[in-house]
Formats: structure tokens, sequence, C-alpha cells
């Protein structure tokens, strides 16, 4: 026993140093943390149980490439793997995939969240003569794509996150790609199906990793990451941060928070933030701040179609998910990008019983044939899809402009079955704005005037008076529940969201699944 013990501690500790020395320090001098560093980092301390350590170690590969086992974040279980770039550059064998996939089964089976550490360039390639088949390790049961099966069976059971903490691709952008949140960090994270030296020798193009795939492409360009970080340690702050506000599970309800609410009442500052004219920005941002909980909002997608604001937040400490058109983008317009961004948002959180506040203000769809030839239609009928087959509590507050589709892109369309609707005095609804309707009902009118201009300016404020005022228009519409003070908006929502913390979340059609236009 004694034997056995000194050469147990000899094989763990060489496991410990994946790849050896050596590789730790140039995993260190390209800025980059080591693959047991970094789950010290992302889970509570003290708290990793790994498994499989000394798989791999007789074929001179320490864990087979991959730290896995589960761990605290919060005090709450969590699954993770974390790919070792020290030990054959973090490629994927069959065992290296074997574990990854049963560190995702064993997430299903407990019902914990995954979070997956990737920095690897896909399938470990062997040359034929040192006994590969065509460059590729030959399969086994649970190779290294087998992956992408339990990626799909965990989603909307457990939160799955992916970390992007090398040059990534094949196996390694594909599987994250299929999870439900990316976080990258600038200037070591790269994410492509093909690198740089492949795509010069297929089509002759030459680009650097970083213009083709960087953190900085994924977060503002493909929309692929839903974050990016100036260094990994912020990144695992991020990833900590965001689990603050997720439940274990498809079947559990967010942690509750305590509140801190340091206002003194009713915030008379909030309808400040928006100005008299419906042609003026501002920022959309300043008005969450003022509703949610101690100022804290999780977004996400912030650099990626910016007329849209989605994010997580608590209200009476309840987490929920916020979706908020962004005036000082395109106006708020709903675009193909915002409506990806929206509808993917959505689902995430109907999956996961995280209620919805919609802060409306939007002209409704951007126009041209730009947007009309990337296929908005389909774009935007996910969102249509997303909203209808949600069933978790969803309240909306229209703040200023919601003209014609908009209503439908935010789901306050009579039969869209929003919970609750409440207008601020300042909100104008309509099948389009004040002046484009009366150019379209008036335009005689205004060719025959002698000062086109001013009756046109006279006739919009008439019209907005009459036909887009909320306070009138209160008493002939059911579907507005209440037109509110902006400063009692906060109290309105956490009263109203308690009310509907019992909601039943209705059985429906019975079928396999829908088929959204993706």
């Amino acid at each position: 026993m004694k034997n056995r013990l000194k050469e147990l501690k000899e094989a763990k500790q060489k496991a410990l140093l994946g790849g050896g020395p050596d590789k730790i320090d140039k995993q260190h001098k390209a800025g980059k943390l080591t693959a047991r560093e970094r789950v010290g980092l992302l889970l509570d301390p003290g708290s990793f149980l790994e498994w499989n350590p000394l798989l791999g170690q007789t074929r001179g590969h320490p864990a087979e490439g991959v730290v896995t086992g589960i761990g605290m974040i919060h005090g709450r279980p969590v699954c993770v793997f974390s790919q070792d770039a020290t030990v054959a550059g973090g490629s994927m064998s069959h065992w290296h995939g074997f574990k990854v996939h049963r560190t995702i089964e064993r997430a299903i089976e407990m019902r914990v969240p995954i979070i997956g550490l990737w920095d690897s360039p896909g399938a470990r390639i062997e040359k034929p003569d040192d006994g590969g088949s065509a460059g590729i390790v030959p399969n086994s049961e649970k190779h290294e794509a087998s992956v992408f099966y339990p990626n799909t069976e965990a989603s909307g059971v457990i939160p799955q996150i992916s970390v992007i903490l090398g040059s990534c691709a094949g196996t390694a952008v594909y599987s994250p790609g299929l999870t439900d949140f990316v976080f990258m960090v600038d200037g070591i994270s790269h994410m492509f199906i093909t690198g740089p030296r492949i795509v010069k020798s297929v089509i002759g193009e030459t680009i650097s990793k970083e213009d083709l795939g960087g953190a900085k492409v994924h977060a503002k360009i493909t929309g692929v990451a839903d974050l990016r970080f100036k260094s990994e340690k912020d990144c695992f702050d991020g990833v900590r941060k965001l689990m603050s506000f997720l439940p274990q599970n498809n079947q559990e309800k967010t942690p509750i928070v305590q509140a801190i609410d340091n206002r003194g009442g009713p915030d008379r500052e909030i309808a400040r933030l928006i100005p008299d004219s419906p042609s003026k920005v501002y920022d959309m941002r300043k008005v969450i701040d003022r509703i949610i909980d101690n100022g804290e909002f999780f977004e996400i997608k912030p650099e990626f179609a910016g007329e849209i604001v989605v994010g997580f937040s608590r209200l009476g400490g309840e987490a929920v998910g916020i979706v908020a058109n962004q005036p000082m983008v395109r106006a708020g317009s709903l675009t193909v990008d915002s409506s990806d961004k929206e509808a993917r948002f959505i689902r995430f959180c109907d999956s996961f019983n995280i209620p919805l506040v919609m802060l409306i203000d939007t002209p409704a769809y951007m126009p041209g044939s730009a947007q009309e030839h990337r296929g908005i239609i389909r774009h935007g009928a996910k969102v249509l899809y997303a909203i209808c087959e949600a069933t978790v509590p969803r309240v909306a507050v229209v703040l200023r402009k919601c003209y014609g589709g908009g209503s439908h892109g935010m789901g306050i369309t009579p039969g869209m079955k929003v919970d609750f609707t409440f207008h601020w005095p300042s909100a104008e609804a309509g099948i389009v704005g004040a002046q484009q309707s009366v150019e379209l009902f008036y335009a005689d009118e205004l060719s025959k005037s002698k000062d086109r201009e001013a009756l046109h300016a006279e006739m919009v404020s008439r019209y907005r008076e009459r036909h887009a005022n909320p306070i009138t228009n209160a008493s002939g519409n059911l579907y507005a529940d209440d037109v509110i003070d902006p400063a009692e908006t906060r109290k309105v929502l956490i009263h109203v969201l308690g009310f509907l913390r019992s909601k039943s979340r209705d059985a429906r059609i019975p079928k396999r699944h829908g088929n959204i236009p993706l």
C-alpha cells in the first residue's frame, strides 16, 4: 500500500503539470493561464473535485488534455471542463471528447449548469505514417464531435456557458455555438471554422487570426460572442456575475437577492430623461438604471445590434430579463440583427423561468432594400415566434413611440399574450407616426396650402393630441392596462411581477417541436 500511495502521489503530481514546466511557461509567455489556473479562478476556492486526472498518462497525454470535474459558484454546484493547451496543443482525441461528453452528461443528470473553457484547434491530427487514418485519429463510440448531442440535449434544461480562451476551430467552435452564452477575451480568443493558413491555401485570402475571428469581430460583427473582456480574470468574474442571475436548471426559480433602494419614494427624475420631441434621442440604459434594483444590469451582446438592449437585472430581488429599444442607435428601429438578438434572449429567459420586462420606444422595423434583402421578414418572424412561444410572465411599458410592426416585434399586439401593458403619458401608438399619418391622410390639404410647413406642424400637433394621446385613448383601449406616472414605474413593475410569480405555464398543443423560422 505504501508503495502504491507513493506511486499515486507521483502520478497525480505529474498530471497537475499537464504538458510540463516548459509548456506551462510558454502558455504564460503567451499571456494565457493554464487549464487548472482557469478553473481555480472560475470556481469558489477549494471547491473543485476533478475526475479522470490520470487518463492518458501512459500515452504521454496527461488528463488527455482536458481537466474535468465539479465545483461551486456562489455555493451552487456546476460542472466544468477546461482544455489544456500544454497537452497536444489542446487538440481533441476521442478520449478527450469522451471526457467532455461525459461531463456534459453528468451536468444534465444532476441538473446543474455546464461551463466549458475552450482552448483547442479541434480534432487531434496524426500523420498517416504514425498510425492515423487520413490524418485523423480513428473514431470511438464517443469521439470529439459527439459532444454536439449532449449540448443539444442540455439546451433548455441547464444553462450552458462557453468561454473561448485560445485559437479555436472545428468542434471547439461548433460546440460553443450550441451553448447559451459565449464569452471571449481580447488578444487571446479566436473562433473560426478554418484558420488563416487554410483560408490562404484554399481561396488565397491573407488574413490574421484577429481579423478573421477575434473577440472584437465576434462581439461587434457576427454576434457570436455575448461579451468580451480585457483579461481572463475579468472574463471569469463576468461568468460568475452571470451565474448569479440564473437558476440551476429549467425546473428551478432564480435566486432571490435582497434589493437595496435608496431612492426614498417615487423617482421624479426618470421622466426628464425622455425628450419632449419624439425625434430626439436619449439613452435607454439610463432609464433601465433608474428602474432596476441597485443599478445592477448585466447586459448581453452590448456591442452587437445596439438598437436593442437586452440583459439581466432584478426587480424587488427577483431576476428579470430586460428587452428595451435603444433610441440612440437607428432610432430604436427593429432590424435583422436586433431580431436575432432579441429572439435568442427571449427564448433563453423563457426556458429558465426568468420573467421579461419590455421597455418600448421604436418606430417599427427598419425600412429599405438593405434590410429586406437580408431577410428582415424571416428574421423578424423569429421574434414573433419567440414571443408567442414564451410562457413566462411578461410586462411591457411603452415609454414613447410604438408604431406599426413595432407592437408586433415588442410583443404588445393584442393576442400575443403579454400579461400587462402600461403606457407613460409620453407614449404614442399607431400604424405610423403622427407626422407620417398627416402626410398620408391630408396630402391634398397640404399641397394646396400657401404655408405648407406651418399647416403641417399644426396638423401633426393636433393629430398627436387627438389620436396619439394615451390618456384620452385609454377610454377605448382595453389592452393598455393603465397609463402610469413614470415616477411610479419601478413600483408598478415590482408589484405586478409579484402578482405574476404564481402564473401557470399552460400546457401547449402536443407536438414534437415547432419549426421556428431560422
